[in-house]
């Protein structure tokens, strides 16, 4: 398999998607925050003095996904046609878990939205508990599945099980 974001030369490009068929699209991506017990507790409860961790940081990670574009170089700018960030508390692990879900009909995927949906979503929560416990770790972000397009159906396995 090549890397398809280099000329023959070697050089940096972004890829020519225009010949290729719209087809619909849709990437999963997670990640996961650990946390003190005490945090964990704090954000549960509404105990976090900057108010609805979990709210902000899902406005954060839609946000954040509208933006790859702009983040991740040589990335083709999407019309997103659907958008969502969930969580899921882990209280065993102190954890939270984020799913972002990015969707398009276009000529290429969704799985970088995904990622960076997930990637700001967790960034968020470390910002408005960082005061509670400066040691958070973001960890385990990958893509869980993709589906749509040339390369077709992708499931990860090793994503944690109950995506949806």
């Amino acid at each position: 398999m090549e890397f398809t974001h280099f000329d023959p030369g070697g050089k940096a490009w972004m890829v020519d998607v225009g010949g290729k068929e719209d087809t619909r699209r849709e990437a999963v991506a997670e990640g996961t925050i650990r946390m003190s017990g005490e945090c964990f507790e704090r954000v549960t409860q509404g105990g976090i003095g900057k108010g609805d961790v979990l709210g902000a940081a899902r406005i954060a990670g839609i946000m954040g996904a509208k933006k790859t574009a702009e983040l991740i170089p040589l990335c083709h700018l999407l019309n997103l046609t659907k958008l969502s960030v969930d969580f899921d508390l882990l209280p065993e692990k102190h954890a939270v878990r984020a799913v972002c879900t990015a969707g398009t009909v276009g000529k290429t995927g969704a799985e970088m939205e995904a990622l960076t949906g997930v990637s700001c979503a967790l960034l968020t929560v470390y910002d408005m508990c960082k005061a509670v416990d400066k040691a958070m770790e973001i960890g385990e972000i990958r893509l869980v599945r993709k589906s749509g397009g040339k390369s077709g159906d992708f499931m990860n396995p090793n994503a944690i099980t109950g995506e949806e």
